[in-house]
């Protein structure tokens, strides 16, 4: 039977570049944004590309919304074997506010990115146990792991959400079931808000980007290799990408 893989938060960047190279190995692939106004584009590339796939709406935050996709991509896939998560901002140009002004309304709405995660796990945890297979993959920011005080609250939720896949790759060691994260520091060619900043080079400035297609690659090594729950990519102090355990 055909293993299945679910990207949630799919964008035009890393997102889609995820569902290609787990499609390539052989994956079904369930989309799953907040609009299907790109579903179509996605869906043709990736069966231009001999990918089976399908795309639903889901807004993460929404719980029984995101479950009831869940359990639909189950019932028409028979299972659901990866989770891709990394949905982002609804308003890529919208700032965060600096740490030091950071108040505790912020981080709630800034931690409402990450309970989401928790019920994904919830939901498609006891089915990967039971068969004694399946992969959790996150993704973040650097702020995680790097102080970046104008990142203020999105800075408390990306650590969190690296806690919370690193605990969860201890918790699952022995039983089949592979958690790790993704930790990035740089924009992401062909994402929203990597091409929100190359169109307007006065405001921002030289730009140094991450190829969403390695990034990918080294997530699909992390899922089949599984000797570390972690990867580390990093252009912004222009360091090599790098991978950490």
């Amino acid at each position: 039977m055909t293993k299945t893989a679910v990207v949630l938060g799919v964008g035009p960047g890393l997102g889609m570049s995820i569902a290609h190279r787990f499609g390539r190995e052989g994956y079904a692939v369930a989309l799953v944004s907040r609009s299907d106004t790109r579903h179509g584009g996605y869906l043709t590339a990736l069966a231009d590309a001999g990918v089976e796939a399908s795309a639903l709406t889901a807004d993460v935050r929404d719980r029984d919304r995101l479950g009831s996709v869940l359990d639909a991509i189950a019932d028409r896939h028979g299972s659901v074997d990866v989770v891709y998560y990394g949905p982002g901002a609804v308003d890529p140009s919208a700032r965060p506010v600096p740490i030091d002004r950071t108040g505790s309304d912020a981080v709630r709405e800034a931690m409402s990115w990450v309970y989401p995660a928790v019920d994904v796990v919830e939901k498609v945890l006891p089915g990967m146990t039971e068969r004694g297979d399946g992969g959790l993959l996150f993704a973040g920011g650097l702020s995680a792991v790097v102080p970046m005080p104008a990142l203020g609250p999105l800075a408390l939720a990306s650590a969190a959400l690296r806690n919370y896949a690193l605990t969860l790759h201890a918790a699952l060691a022995g039983s089949g079931v592979y958690a790790g994260t993704l930790t990035i520091g740089g924009l992401i060619e062909r994402g929203d808000i990597h091409t929100m900043v190359t169109s307007q080079p006065d405001r921002y400035g030289e730009v140094r980007s991450l190829n969403p297609d390695a990034i990918a690659a080294e997530a699909w090594r992390l899922y089949t290799e599984r000797d570390r729950p972690e990867a580390t990519f990093n252009v912004l102090s222009g360091d090599a990408t790098s991978s950490s355990s």
